[in-house]
């Protein structure tokens, strides 16, 4: 019989909705049951792609005897942290504090008011590399309930107290200024692999943010070393196994160093970053790879993760069937040279061998090898097409991995971003009308109608129940001003303006400072806020750029000062940490620069007006922000006020602060005037 996550939208919840466990999902009601029972609450925090959610559950959840134990002692939570990333994070903090790591699954045994005292991650269930099983920690945490609850209650109160005043104050000063960028870029090299790219160690993780400050730090000062670390490191992911090298787009991230065996998830807001990134780097570069892989990634997000509303999923699952009904993580991705040979015939097949790294004894498990592009000789372009082709159809019959189909407002600001313009620079109107067909759902299904508030999710168009947290406000105001530039459809900077307005009103304290839930949301043992980049922007640097973004098209004081004082973290955090405020240092690249205030104005479909406009787009001058109008007709973009024709000839303005050059027709004048 299924339990109450039946009725629950997730798909994560979903999975567990057949579990014999009595879950509850995050309601006010299930910490009410555990005070009338008497009994702690067992919260397990996960999401659908996660690999090691899915073997805790089979092991655990899916077992009648752990299931019993699960419903006799405790009132069982399960949470899907994409779609409430607050209770994620708060209780993620904890756990970090508690044991030195964090991941998930996520296991937090609390008080029924919501105070934790026992944390862990993943547990077996039968005991294994010093870890205890899943039902003696279960036996355990009954133990102590049930004779040591004055203990219990000490440790809960004391750790909520401790989390309570980790609260952030927003730091005194200015954004980050030069010495603060170069100490960054400083750090950044120490840390760079200047022999397979990217930063640090195994496990490896596509440092996009990180890549976006550098590029645009080369943009603004010429900095060689900044934009050899994007090349190296772009280079090395686009050849390695973390991305597909038949259909294109990145898994989340490498096991080894090298980028060879990545954990084959693959997220929404992994590849939109990645994808403006590699056409970042192309605007700066004109790299042929890097216009290949931003092409590509795109195609993918359109091709595997479009939903049918128009929309964008959050991921695929890192685990499959394999074809003699085994499920096992990467089966859909990965091949042996026996397979190969089944596809291409024999001499075929060693060149596939040759160049994608396909080895007898295999570079994954089993004898497979995950596909690559090492450096190999030259081979024929078009039988290498071929090869290509016939490949990504074979594995089109493989069983597909699962996919997680809810839509993440925030992950899909993001994608509206990075299609907007990688279809504006290599001239693909079907990307940009993919933007703008996600940006419609946002408005119609995400965005209240009365009041412009944001809920986190939807599924199947139907939105779902949590509010949306400071990266959704953040990240969709950042998608629509990426929209403003490349349609110069002024309704896409309103949308921006309602969503900005309500994390100025919501957000921000009095300091400056900023919160990831509302001052309305509801209230966790502590409100949760975190200015550093993980995965994903934060919601704090997120919201700093878009508020500068808003500020140059609009004029805003008000919106400017929120994003100056927003940045002062970065400059507090930023030459200490760089690699975890790469958006916060990209943001102040573009505080720095200004950034550049263009306005491009001429008839609509007119040769010279689009040749302006596309020259515009193009400059790499960090954080430019681009506004299209025509002559005498009001767009609602203020910075499209007053600008006339020049001559009778489409003109761009370039501002910078409260000083502007001459207005010119001639594209490559105004490609100058933004260098």
């Amino acid at each position: 019989m299924p339990n109450r996550l039946a009725h629950e939208t997730s798909p994560y919840l979903l999975q567990h909705a057949g579990n014999p466990v009595d879950w509850w999902p995050w309601t006010a009601e299930a910490f009410e049951e555990a005070r009338r029972r008497d009994v702690p609450v067992l919260l397990s925090v996960g999401y659908a792609s996660c690999h090691w959610c899915h073997v805790m559950a089979h092991e655990s959840f899916e077992d009648a005897a752990t299931a019993e134990e699960m419903n006799a002692g405790f009132v069982s939570v399960k949470v899907d942290r994409e779609e409430r990333p607050d209770v994620d994070a708060v209780y993620m903090e904890a756990v970090q504090a508690a044991t030195g790591q964090g991941g998930w699954p996520m296991t937090v045994f609390m008080t029924p008011d919501g105070e934790p005292f026992y944390f862990g991650t993943y547990f077996p269930p039968a005991p294994r590399h010093g870890m205890p099983s899943f039902r003696q920690v279960l036996q355990g945490v009954r133990d102590a309930w049930a004779g040591r609850r004055d203990e219990v209650g000490e440790v809960a109160a004391r750790i909520t107290r401790d989390l309570a005043a980790r609260a952030l104050g927003a730091p005194a000063g200015t954004p980050p200024g030069e010495a603060d960028l170069h100490t960054a870029l400083m750090g950044l090299t120490r840390e760079f692999d200047a022999v397979r790219g990217g930063f640090g160690g195994a496990p490896k993780f596509p440092p996009s943010m990180v890549l976006e400050f550098l590029l645009r730090h080369h943009a603004r000062t010429g900095s060689q070393a900044a934009l050899q670390m994007v090349l190296a490191t772009c280079e090395a992911m686009a050849r390695g196994g973390i991305y597909d090298q038949l259909g294109g787009g990145f898994a989340r991230y490498s096991v080894d160093a090298g980028w060879v065996v990545p954990h084959f998830e693959k997220m929404l807001y992994d590849n939109a970053l990645l994808c403006r990134v590699y056409a970042h780097l192309w605007r700066a570069t004109g790299s042929e790879l890097a216009r290949r892989v931003a092409l590509e990634t795109a195609e993918f997000l359109v091709r595997e993760l479009r939903t049918p509303e128009g929309g964008f999923a959050s991921a695929l699952d890192a685990d499959s069937d394999r074809v003699d009904g085994t499920h096992a993580e990467g089966a859909f991705y990965v091949w042996t040279p026996d397979e190969l040979r089944t596809v291409l015939g024999l001499e075929d097949a060693e060149l596939a061998m040759r160049h994608y790294g396909v080895t007898v004894e295999g570079t994954f498990e089993e004898g497979a090898s995950v596909l690559q592009l090492p450096d190999t000789e030259p081979a024929d372009a078009d039988r290498l097409a071929s090869v290509r082709q016939r490949l990504f159809e074979a594995r089109a019959g493989r069983p597909e991995p699962g996919r997680d189909d809810k839509v993440v407002a925030a992950w899909n600001g993001l994608a509206i971003a990075a299609l907007a313009e990688t279809g504006a620079y290599f001239d693909r109107p079907d990307l940009v009308a993919a933007a703008v067909d996600a940006a419609d759902l946002l408005v119609r299904v995400h965005m209240r109608a009365e009041d412009g508030r944001l809920c986190r999710t939807s599924r199947d168009g139907v939105a779902g129940g949590s509010a949306g947290v400071l990266e959704d406000y953040a990240d969709v105001a950042e998608g629509f001003l990426a929209l403003t530039g490349v349609t110069g459809e002024g309704v896409w900077l309103e949308f921006a303006g309602l969503l900005l307005d309500t994390v100025l009103h919501h957000f921000r304290a009095p300091d400056g400072a900023l919160y990831d839930t509302a001052d309305d949301a509801e209230r966790l043992i502590r409100r949760p806020q975190d200015p550093t980049d993980n995965a994903t922007p934060s919601g704090w640097s997120a919201a700093a750029g878009a508020l500068l973004s808003y500020a140059a098209y609009t004029g805003s004081a008000a919106h400017r000062e929120a994003a100056e004082q927003a940045l002062g973290v970065v400059g507090a955090l930023g030459p200490r940490a760089p690699r975890f405020t790469g958006w916060g240092l990209a943001v102040a690249e573009a505080a720095l620069d200004g950034p550049r205030e263009v306005a491009v104005v001429g008839p609509a479909g007119d040769p010279a007006t689009t040749a302006l406009h596309r020259a515009a787009l193009l400059a790499p001058a960090p954080g430019a922000v681009v506004a299209l109008g025509t002559p005498d007709v009001d767009e609602g973009v203020p910075l499209l006020d007053d600008r006339p024709l020049l001559a009778g000839a489409p003109a761009a303005y370039v501002c910078r602060g409260f000083v502007c050059a001459l207005p010119t027709s001639d594209p490559k004048v105004l490609a100058e005037q933004l260098s």
